[in-house]
């Protein structure tokens, strides 16, 4: 029979090991991946960012390559305050020639031409000079264009606005109507009017100064303005007579250029 001394044999299988040091050990490999991941993408990120900022120091070098002695002398100028103008200038000539300057030569005025700041960016472009000739053209092509835009507008109201030549012409009768009523109406007060007149004077015609009487008495000073007035609304309205027909011509031209229009839009042929 053995006697157990509580100290454990050489032979003896090794102690078990408990399942929370297992688990600690198996957390630490996890810590260790997760930190070498992480390592690994802050070196991609890095990397990438490197390349943009050669990219742009490449695409820097690209624009401002020629003449950079110019733009180097240009900015020299400019710290040294012998601007007259405060700027620096970048222009290209007809020839594709790159300039730098703080003052832009008459013969390049009308050039479109960059501002740059102290490191050589562009912040604005100035419009180069406009001669007579070229404000001349430019005010010819914008009339064209909005005779253009003007043109297509008529057009379209012609189109969605009547549906056959007949419809035109109807509404054409009823505008002439109502011009040739206003006509008529001016005609009659007219009439009228100089009717009045011929009173007047045949009883004006009594006193000074229409009498040749030397003892006729002056005008009545009523009768006078009476006569004054009607002889200023004669003249009123003959001028609004006249300008009713220009009117009514006005209309018939217009809407002869309608229908004729109107005609070239609906041709099978356009």
């Amino acid at each position: 029979m053995g006697i157990n001394l509580g100290v454990p044999s050489l032979f003896s299988p090794e102690p078990r090991r408990d399942n929370h040091q297992g688990s600690g050990f198996g957390t630490l490999q996890l810590m260790g991946s997760a930190m070498r991941m992480r390592v690994a993408r802050e070196s991609r990120r890095k990397a990438r960012a490197g390349i943009a900022v050669l990219a742009v120091a490449l695409f820097s070098l690209a624009v401002f390559a020629p003449g950079s002695a110019d733009f180097a002398h240009a900015a020299t100028k400019k710290s040294g305050h012998s601007s007259s103008t405060g700027k620096v200038y970048r222009w290209v000539d007809n020839e594709g020639v790159v300039h730098f300057g703080d003052q832009i030569p008459p013969e390049y005025a009308p050039l479109d031409r960059q501002v740059l700041n102290q490191q050589g960016i562009a912040v604005r472009t100035e419009q180069g000079t406009v001669t007579e000739e070229e404000r001349a053209a430019e005010r010819q092509a914008t009339a064209e264009k909005d005779a253009t835009l003007a043109a297509a507008h008529r057009d379209e109201v012609l189109l969605n606005t009547y549906l056959s030549v007949e419809e035109i012409e109807v509404l054409r009768d009823r505008r002439i109507g109502l011009i040739e009523d206003e006509i008529t109406v001016t005609t009659n007060y007219l009439q009228s009017l100089r009717e009045n007149l011929a009173q007047l004077q045949a009883e004006a015609s009594k006193f000074k100064p229409y009498s040749t009487d030397p003892d006729a008495e002056p005008i009545d000073e009523k009768l006078a303005k009476e006569l004054s007035d009607t002889v200023d609304s004669i003249a009123l309205y003959e001028k609004t007579l006249a300008d009713t027909r220009m009117r009514q011509d006005q209309v018939v031209m217009a809407f002869e250029a309608d229908i004729s229009r109107f005609r070239e839009l609906k041709s099978p042929t356009r």
